[in-house]
């Protein structure tokens, strides 16, 4: 079995097989200020009281501080609820982004089923975690129950080799993937990722890889938890290893697919618009004249990518035409990039410094594109329209490729810069 089927299994309480409809009790259940009011409204109608407070967390991380008065009755939505349903354990509230929040708050750990009415739930795989989005109304049922039901998923055995060059970062190994695999080639699949370069990769690394599984369809992303992984989780829970439910793959462990990626040679990757698989070497594309720079989001706002950033842009100055936003992923972020000296050497670059937050990404709150301009952004998505007018474009990539972006107002290759 893999690892996806026996964190399944253990939860059914018997063998479950691909394509097999389940119900199971879930162990943490998430949405946030723009998915929680729709969540709450269906459940208000089924049951009054939540299965279990402790095991909801709701995050205001998409429109904070509210910037219209719709968002602002949203949080208000939400607060009445939190207060009424005694959630206040984890009820976060300008901390960061949920996908990076819950990890360091401890709430995430291997083994854990894992739901949240947010897309990118899947991060959570990167802990070996099962973890998956789904809609708000699946989501009222499982506040009103804590079960809910899945049918078990068909495996693609994703494998990666090769060192990662200064260049590069798990961000281009995981659009290489997709545009391989395609938007949809991985749909209702988990995507579990292993070879010798997972072996190594740090939490932030796997973090993002796991965020964008769901962009190229799967239903999960997952990875086995290494030693990186197990002390960052016995940290922030203050558990021992030896009490972390931890699964692994079987050796004969059986696959609808397996694929095979070396990333030896491999240049930055650029998903350009209007689709996430839309994928081509940065040779491609350089020199494509942008009006927009952003670092961020819950798949690239976290310390590497701010260091990685931050060696480029030190000492540096943004082009004149550029506007670049800079949003750690959570406060935490934050306060270690001001004490390592980042933050001072973005503002003195020019750059925009936001507090942690979705909103760009998702264009709902500041650096929301007009008609006609070009972003280039370590968000996840860029469909069309994604982060404002329907005519503007969204290239994606990783943090150093924005960072020299920026400096050279079009779309540059950091080892011009490095």
């Amino acid at each position: 079995m893999n690892i996806t089927e026996k964190i399944l299994s253990s939860k059914a309480g018997h063998e479950v097989i691909p394509g097999e409809i389940i119900e199971i009790p879930v162990d943490l259940a998430m949405s946030h200020d723009g998915t929680s009011p729709p969540a709450i409204k269906t459940f208000e109608k089924v049951a009054d009281k939540v299965w279990d407070p402790e095991k909801i967390a709701i995050v205001f991380d998409h429109n904070v501080p509210a910037n219209t008065i719709g968002s602002a009755e949203f949080q208000k939505v939400c607060r009445d609820f939190i207060n009424k349903q005694k959630i206040s354990k984890n009820y976060i509230h300008g901390e960061g982004i949920c996908h990076q929040v819950l990890p360091e708050m401890g709430l995430v750990e291997p083994g854990k089923v894992i739901v949240g009415a947010d897309s990118h739930t899947c991060t959570y795989g990167a802990f070996g975690a099962f973890s998956t989005g789904m809609g708000a109304t699946d989501l009222a049922m499982v506040y009103a129950t804590g079960k809910t039901w899945f049918m078990v998923p068909e495996a693609i055995k994703i494998e990666v080799s090769g060192e990662l060059n200064q260049y590069i970062a798990p961000k281009d190994i995981i659009l290489n993937i997709i545009g391989e695999v395609g938007i949809a080639g991985a749909t209702y699949k988990t995507a579990e990722f292993c070879g010798e370069t997972i072996e190594k990769m740090g939490v932030e690394g796997r973090a993002t890889m796991c965020n964008m599984a769901i962009e190229m369809g799967a239903k999960n992303g997952i990875m086995e938890p290494n030693k990186e992984v197990i002390d960052y989780v016995c940290k922030r829970t203050s558990k021992k290893e030896n009490e972390l439910t931890i699964y692994k793959s079987d050796d004969d462990a059986t696959y609808n697919k397996e694929m095979h990626f070396d990333i030896t040679e491999m240049e930055p990757q650029i998903a350009c618009p209007n689709d996430v698989d839309n994928v081509c070497d940065i040779s491609k594309v350089e020199g494509t004249a942008i009006d927009q720079c952003l670092i961020g989001s819950c798949t690239n706002g976290r310390l590497s990518d701010l260091k990685d950033a931050y060696e480029i842009l030190k000492d540096k100055k943004i082009n004149d035409n550029i506007r670049l936003l800079i949003l750690p992923a959570s406060r935490e972020i934050y306060k270690q990039a001001m004490n390592l000296g980042y933050i001072e050497a973005f503002i003195d670059a020019g750059a925009i410094i936001c507090n942690p937050g979705c909103g760009p990404c998702l264009g709902g709150h500041m650096g929301v594109l007009s008609e006609g301009e070009v972003c280039i952004s370590t968000t996840n998505r860029n469909f069309k329209g994604r982060m404002g007018d329907p005519k503007s474009s969204v290239y994606l990539s990783n943090s150093k490729v924005v960072a020299a972006s920026a400096v050279e107002g079009v779309i540059t290759n950091p080892k011009d810069l490095m």
